[in-house]
């Protein structure tokens, strides 16, 4: 069974970090993504990474305050969130791809497989 398992959310005041994770199962696959979807918004792009090589690309909004990485032992994939705003707060979404590569892959159609969410809240 293919499993993406985001983990890692919670309460933080702005200002403050966070480290999500999000551990795959069932297959390997060549990209990762992670989306964000706050309430009342559509979801929307923050980061992806090329699995063979580490490519990595992040949206505008996050650039200088979250990296996005991989851990090939263990199959996991995080995302490094410093410097956190409350207009961070959001449902973020671990997506995989199951093959090719596009380097710069931002829209949703362009991942296979999604996991469940992790609920960030930044505090003023």
């Amino acid at each position: 069974q293919v499993q993406l398992v985001e983990s890692g959310g919670g309460l933080v005041q702005a200002g403050g970090s966070l480290r999500l994770s999000c551990a795959a199962s069932g297959r390997t696959f060549s990209m990762y993504g992670w989306f964000r979807q706050a309430p009342g918004k559509e979801r929307e792009f923050v980061a992806t990474i090329i699995w063979s090589g580490g490519f990595t690309y992040h949206a505008d909004s996050v650039k200088g305050r979250f990296t996005i990485s991989r851990d090939t032992a263990k199959n996991t994939v995080y995302l490094q969130m410093n410097s956190l705003k409350p207009e961070d707060t959001a449902v973020y979404y671990c997506a995989a791809r199951i093959s090719g590569f596009l380097p710069y892959a931002r829209r949703i159609q362009d991942y296979d497989y999604w996991g469940q969410g992790t609920q960030v809240t930044v505090s003023p």
